[in-house]
Formats: C-alpha cells, structure tokens, sequence
C-alpha cells in the first residue's frame, strides 16, 4: 500500500460513514510519519480503521467492512482495501493517542487519519508476535524508524498487558535484536538505512535523526 492509496482510504470510509476523524492502526499507519517507508513494510493490502468516538465504533467497523472491506467492490476494483475495527482491540501504551499522526489534505477531502506513531505500532507488533509481526519488526528495526529501547521503555504502559505477557514481548523483542545483530546480541548499531524523508518533508533532502540500532538493556 502506498500514501495516497491509504488517504483513497480515508476518503473513502468518510463517504461511507459520514464521519471525518479517524484512527489507522496496523502496519500501514507507518505511512503517517514516513510517506516513503520501505517497501518491506508495505506488503499488505488492508488498512486498520476506526472512528475516533469510541460510542460508534463496533458499528462504524461493521459499515466499513460493509463497503470497503475485503472482497467488496472497492477491494476488487482497487486492489487494497479497509478493515473496520475498534480500538479496543489493540494493545498499546495508555497515552498512545498522545503521538498519533494525522494524515488530511484534498486527497482525503478533510477526513483526518490519526496514524500510530512507530514506537506505538512497533509495541503493538511484539505483543502481537505472529510471524509477520516479528518481520515487520525486524523491518522497522533494520532501517533504524524505531529503538527497540524505546520499544521496551513503553511496554509497561501497556494497560491490558499481563505480567506474563509483557516478560514474554521482553523476550521476544531481546531475541529478535540477537538475532539483527549475533554478534554482540543486538548492543551494536546496524549500518545506516537510506535517508527516509518524515511526514511534512516529502521531496526534500532534510536527513532522519539516527541514533544508531540498539538492544534494550
């Protein structure tokens, strides 16, 4: 999925719901802060959206997957295509929406999308911890978007997390960062990504602030 097909998205959940502010959860909210992600973290077809008023959420989902959800019209003509879902359904740090990115411009005819940032998005992935998630971790840290520290500084802001469950995203996220860097079990920067320009700097030569790939202590 790329920027403007995500904003096509937006514009078009708008259409549908009658609504104007929403949140994109999910791999593709990278498209909030970096327009020109990689492409690797760009494989997937479907976008996770939301109304923002949480009283209307479990209905607006139904709608947008209704209209433009998989396999409907709009997927079918397009090739990409929105999943309606509630916040509730994922598990972030309690001031997530803090750090929201919003995406709005004539591309979307005003409705706004309330993007995850990275370090939000990548907390997300490792609880989740499927396959894909874990590569789309691996992704994010390779290009050096997110710090795995920052990563695990967050994890204990996760409301809903257990205790188990937060040693075991520990775990996972320290063998992941093993595993991107064997030779000094992650502590070691990567070598630098291409310059990647941030939401608000498309077309312009204004380089990323590195600070170098490192394992959370």
């Amino acid at each position: 999925m790329k920027r403007h097909e995500l904003e096509h998205i937006l514009r078009a959940a708008s259409g549908n719901t009658a609504r104007d502010r929403f949140f994109v959860f999910g791999s593709q909210s990278i498209l909030g802060k970096y327009p020109n992600a990689p492409d690797g973290l760009l494989l997937s077809q479907e976008a996770d959206v939301s109304v923002v008023d949480a009283n209307e959420q479990e209905d607006m989902a139904a709608l947008i997957d209704g209209t433009i959800g998989e396999i409907s019209p709009f997927h079918q003509t397009f090739g990409y295509y929105a999943h309606g879902v509630t916040e509730e359904t994922v598990l972030l740090p309690d001031d997530w929406k803090s750090r929201v990115i919003s995406i709005v411009n004539e591309n979307t005819r005003g409705a706004s999308g309330g993007c995850l940032h990275p370090d939000d998005l990548a907390v997300s992935k490792l609880i989740a911890g499927r396959e894909k998630d874990v590569e789309y971790l691996e992704e994010l840290f390779r290009h050096q978007l997110v710090e795995p520290a920052k990563v695990s500084e967050l994890l204990p802001r996760v409301p809903r997390l257990t205790g188990e469950q937060r040693a075991l995203a520990q775990q996972r996220l320290l063998r992941i960062c093993k595993r991107l860097d064997p030779s000094s079990g992650g502590a070691a920067p990567l070598p630098g990504p291409p310059v990647l320009p941030e939401s608000g700097d498309e077309g312009t030569d204004k380089p990323l602030v590195r600070t170098g790939f490192q394992a959370p202590q």
